[in-house]
């Protein structure tokens, strides 16, 4: 009896338990029992901190635009957040500061662009209006110079339909620049001839291009109604692209414009990739 005693000792053991392990155990393990969860409580927002003491002047001024722009930004943050005078008037100090940094940076630029004349857009576009209604004049009798010279050699083109109304307003801008460039156009009615929607790749109408006579290089030059001093400032950079005579880069351009402060490329390249023409379509 006492070996069999002996024996479940460690067997009994397991059943007899301080309370606290007790109910410890059977929370953990217990099949029908489950631990209610514990009521979260939330941190507290940490307080924020407070910026960094304003340095001298002397000091702030050989700081970097970003590094100053942190501080201010921490420091409104914090005025707003405790909102006391001192607070307050510490971050419009470093508005003033900025402030004063931004006009004395503007009037060394003004001297900078005196000093250096063809880094300022005034070198080339004048600022009185009699001298731009005299450069715009000039611009556009270069403009249809061009255009006429090169009317053996391309031709317009205007895709339609009968039931599009915009067309019919449209189809008397393209034939004046018939009547005063020299060109051949013509209207195809898409209704009639829906293969050219496809070979076109026309999608609304009215839609105007450019054709290089015996060659198939196009280039869309409207999608819709287009004003006529529009529908020709249009047509000479694509014809200049289409001749090969600028890049894409410079289809912003104008007549005249060349080598000058509007020309995307008169200083170098401008981009890492290739930027060559596609000779089939005559588009970047």
């Amino acid at each position: 009896m006492k070996r069999v005693l002996k024996a479940c000792a460690p067997l009994a053991a397991l059943f007899i338990a301080s309370p606290a392990a007790a109910q410890t155990d059977t929370v953990k393990r217990g099949f029908w029992w489950y631990a209610l969860p514990k009521p979260t409580v939330e941190a507290e927002e940490a307080a924020l901190p407070k910026p960094p003491l304003i340095p001298p002047m002397a000091e702030l001024a050989r700081w970097s635009p970003p590094r100053i722009a942190k501080l201010i930004t921490e420091q409104r943050d914090y005025a707003a957040t405790v909102l006391t005078v001192d607070a307050v008037a510490d971050f419009w100090r470093l508005q003033d500061f900025a402030r004063r940094k931004a006009r004395a940076f503007a009037g060394v630029t003004q001297l900078a662009l005196l000093t250096h004349p063809e880094l300022s857009a005034r070198s080339a576009y004048p600022v009185v209006g009699d001298a731009r209604d005299a450069q715009g004049a000039q611009k556009d009798a270069a403009r249809r110079a061009y255009l006429r010279a090169k009317g053996q050699e391309f031709a317009l083109v205007m895709f339609s339909r009968a039931s599009c109304g915009y067309c019919r307003v449209q189809w008397p801008l393209i034939q004046r620049f018939q009547d005063e460039m020299g060109w051949q156009v013509s209207a195809q009615d898409l209704d009639r001839r829906p293969d050219l929607k496809a070979r076109f790749g026309v999608e609304v109408t009215p839609t105007t291009m450019i054709i290089r006579r015996g060659t198939s290089q196009r280039m869309v030059i409207a999608n819709g109604v287009e004003a006529y001093p529009n529908l020709i400032q249009t047509a000479y950079q694509a014809v200049k692209l289409l001749s090969g005579e600028i890049r894409p880069e410079q289809f912003l351009t104008g007549a005249g414009e060349e080598g000058g402060f509007f020309d995307a490329l008169a200083n170098g390249p401008v981009s890492a990739g290739d930027s060559s023409i596609d000779t089939d379509r005559g588009a970047p």
